[in-house]
């Protein structure tokens, strides 16, 4: 019976045996067979393993087509370690060409962690250089074909897009720059990162590099066409460096907008930096408002704010340009009392006086005639404590005491009125005054002129933020403010042309509140022709040496901005004007 069992045994191990070695030849044959050629081809073809693609960046232009901020080809220089012939040679020409340490380059190359076989020596290698480094590995291989002579086999290029802008510092504050990772900061390119940077897309990539052809084109960004005219903001940046120069102030910033669209055509702060070496951004800025102060600065506008105030107190009908009033150099709220800038008494005003002599005692006196809850009702209605929501990044939103406010007492009426214990940005004061100089609407100021994408461009509508005066409110002021400027022969006038405009002196408080008589800002804001307002122009200077009066200051930048910006933009005097147009 035993013997039987092991006769068993025996069988089924010879059948298995027999089974086993059959599957044996049968693999070898089918790996040797003209049919396992076609599989592995096939599965070469189908070798690969999915990857992240990025598209390239949507390129940024100003409203006549210049290129503001683009793109260029560098190239990341590798080693595949496996081909690299001749280290030495490699750390040599690396060395000689880029710069690159030789000892440490000659060790990495023969000395590298386990397993790796391609690495990276240097990234973001300008094309002239990539060339330079191709032409002499193409040179060395005609020469040399046996391994350890001078060759510079195993290194390798791979081309890629990244930022570039063509004007280095032109209009910087409002563009921003693009890290290497890819990522906006600051202006336009922090505000439209998403669209500018577009969708990545995940793609099955071919191990085979001769089958490169075969990957998708992944949609670019999209393109942004900006409301900046490069020849407006070419001259404005020059003539801010030029007032910095004349009047020793510390920064200064100026805009021009169209105030019946919205669109800034020019926006200039200081510093500015070459947007291409965005690495040096620490060393020029100390913060991040500082990058564009126009838009991320707050600071109490002083006497500019003036205009909004008569305009709440013309629009509420509390008085009429001909209304008079004695100025006697005081004016009692809040059981304190308001001054004139100059200590003195003016005597009999009417309210085109009160404008033109920039009187404090008179704005007081319209704010308590109006009451609180009219003149803080006009001032929210101008947007004054909230951001205007233009589209650059990092907007401050300024600040407005309202009775009801803890730190709020009812002196705040009274030096409110004229921008004292108000903070506001230059844009914040622009969109608000850009309702005096376009029949009481408040436009919302904005950068993106349009947008392009899939073959398509997409306008950026010009939108109303409020209407917080009447047309006929917003006329008047603009003909009042236009009188005072020629009554008081501001600096600021134009030859041949009729503007409404308004200085700023402000007093600038120190950490524990209290103003220092020596350190002041000036503005002045502006707009024209009077009759048919195409420009806005703000002015802000910090803290000159020049002179302790903006009418010394910002007024002759806003003159000097303005005659060289209506030959730009095309504006006729006047008089021909009028001529041509039949009026």
């Amino acid at each position: 019976m035993k013997k039987q069992y092991q006769n068993r045994a025996f069988t089924l191990a010879a059948i298995f045996s027999l089974l086993s070695l059959a599957i044996v030849i049968q693999m070898i044959r089918i790996q040797m067979s003209k049919e396992a050629a076609v599989f592995l081809q096939q599965g070469d073809r189908y070798a690969g393993s999915f990857q992240t693609l990025f598209p390239e960046r949507g390129q940024i232009y100003d409203r006549q087509g210049h290129l503001l901020a683009g793109n260029k080809t560098v190239y990341e220089i590798g080693i595949n370690l496996r081909d690299a012939k001749n280290p030495k040679t490699i750390a040599l020409t690396l060395s000689m060409i880029l710069g690159l340490d030789y000892e440490e380059t000659l060790q990495s190359i023969t000395n590298p962690p386990d397993g790796m076989v391609y690495m990276v020596v240097k990234d973001f290698v300008s094309s002239d250089k990539a060339h330079e480094l191709q032409s002499l590995k193409s040179e060395l291989i005609g020469k040399y074909t046996q391994a350890g002579d001078a060759s510079l086999a195993g290194l390798d290029f791979k081309a890629h897009v990244m930022r570039s802008y063509p004007e280095k510092t032109l209009a910087s504050n409002v563009l921003g720059f693009v890290t290497l990772e890819n990522r906006g900061y600051f202006g336009v390119e922090e505000k439209y990162n998403d669209l500018l940077s577009g969708v990545p897309v995940a793609v099955w990539v071919p191990e085979d590099p001769n089958r490169a052809a075969e990957l998708p084109k992944v949609p670019k960004g999209a393109d942004l066409v900006l409301t900046i005219d490069r020849e407006i903001q070419a001259m404005v940046e020059v003539e801010l460096q030029k007032g910095l120069q004349e009047t020793g102030s510390a920064a200064g910033t100026i805009i021009v907008m169209d105030p019946q669209t919205g669109g800034i055509l020019a926006l200039a702060s200081t510093p500015q930096m070459d947007l291409n070496n965005f690495s040096n951004y620490t060393s020029i800025y100390h913060n991040a408002s500082e990058f564009n102060r126009a838009v991320s600065m707050q600071y109490e506008p002083g006497s500019v704010f003036k205009i909004l105030t008569m305009a709440a107190a013309i629009d509420s009908g509390t008085v009429v340009p001909s209304t008079t009033y004695l100025d006697t150099g005081f004016y009692e709220i809040g059981s304190r009392y308001i001054y004139n800038w100059d200590q003195g008494a003016w005597g009999p005003q009417n309210m085109v006086g009160c404008l033109s002599h920039s009187l404090n005692v008179c704005m007081a006196r319209l704010a308590d005639l109006m009451g609180e809850d009219t003149f803080y009702t006009y001032m929210r209605r101008f947007g004054i404590g909230h951001p205007t929501g233009i589209d650059l990044s990092m907007e401050a939103a300024g600040r407005l005491k309202v009775p009801g406010d803890e730190d709020w007492y009812k002196v705040d009426l009274g030096t409110n009125s004229f921008g004292q214990g108000v903070a506001v940005s230059p844009i914040q004061l622009m969109a608000a005054a850009s309702a005096l100089a376009n029949d009481g609407k408040m436009v919302y100021p904005h950068v993106l002129y349009a947008m392009v994408s899939n073959g398509s461009q997409n306008n950026t509508p010009a939108q109303t933020l409020d209407t917080p005066i009447s047309p006929r409110s917003a006329r008047t002021v603009s003909e009042m403010l236009a009188q005072a400027m020629e009554d008081n022969g501001s600096a600021g006038n134009v030859d041949g042309y009729r503007l409404a405009g308004k200085t700023g002196t402000a007093q600038i408080p120190g950490p524990d509140g209290l103003y220092d008589p020596n350190l002041t800002n000036h503005s002045f804001i502006g707009w024209g022709p009077l009759d048919d307002p195409k420009f806005m122009v703000y002015v802000w200077m910090e803290r000159p040496q020049k002179s302790d009066w903006a009418a010394y200051v910002a007024a002759p930048i806003f003159h000097d901005v303005v005659e060289r910006l209506v030959v730009l933009m095309g504006i006729p005097p006047d008089d021909v004007r009028h001529q041509l147009t039949g009026q």
